[in-house]
């Protein structure tokens, strides 16, 4: 196995441990650090930063440099910008809503775990000959919710695919997925809303990663 492929591996690896991955939406840079010390203290050393915002390359950065024990994830990576700010900050893995083969390339090609999004079938064997492993299952709520990924797990299952469902997930529902063999992980927004974040309310934000980590162990 080459360098790469081992790194990939090790970062998947990391991930098929972690049940939870937050995605987070961060209008404000200097909030980044303060909310990751608000998920490290609910025992959450994950985090997914949406490249949706005009502060998410320094967000990632700030996570970065201030807890490099954090494993950093980027999000909503659709454009070739984006990826390149992603390698360049030193994110441990990327995520986006959709499949683009460039874009996992590119990633793949520095050494960089990508997750793509897939929905239908066709999505998911691209992903595969792509060599992508964990696939993002979005939006999992609007594309047919849990049923629609058990009908996917009989055929792809078997190969050894694991989806991380995120859209429409939340608390009351997280165990429906994740008590599914072929699910990983989800990934949730409910866990730092924006409002939230605002009000640097880091308190609040810990319980609910408490409450996540602590229900996911049910499953």
């Amino acid at each position: 196995m080459s360098p790469v492929l081992q790194m990939e591996k090790k970062m998947l690896n990391e991930l098929l441990k972690r049940p939870v991955i937050p995605v987070i939406v961060i209008d404000d840079a200097n909030d980044a650090v303060p909310l990751a010390e608000a998920l490290l203290a609910g025992g959450m050393d994950v985090i997914e930063v949406t490249c949706r915002t005009a502060a998410a390359p320094q967000a990632l950065a700030n996570i970065k440099k201030a807890l490099p024990e954090m494993l950093l994830g980027a999000g909503t990576v659709v454009t070739e910008d984006q990826a390149k700010m992603c390698i360049d900050t030193g994110v441990s893995f990327g995520l986006a809503p959709g499949l683009n083969p460039d874009t996992v390339k590119f990633f793949q090609a520095n050494d960089t775990l990508f997750i793509p999004g897939v929905m239908t079938p066709s999505e998911i064997e691209q992903g595969l000959s792509l060599g992508c492993k964990m696939l993002k299952f979005f939006p999992a709520g609007a594309a047919g919710g849990v049923n629609m990924l058990k009908n996917l797990a009989a055929p792809y299952g078997p190969l050894g695919v694991k989806f991380c469902p995120t859209g429409g997930v939340n608390l009351d529902n997280m165990l429906e997925w994740l008590s599914m063999p072929i699910v990983s992980a989800i990934g949730g927004s409910w866990l730092a809303t924006k409002q939230q974040i605002a009000d640097k309310d880091w308190g609040t934000i810990t319980q609910q990663v408490k409450e996540a980590l602590a229900k996911a162990s049910e499953a």
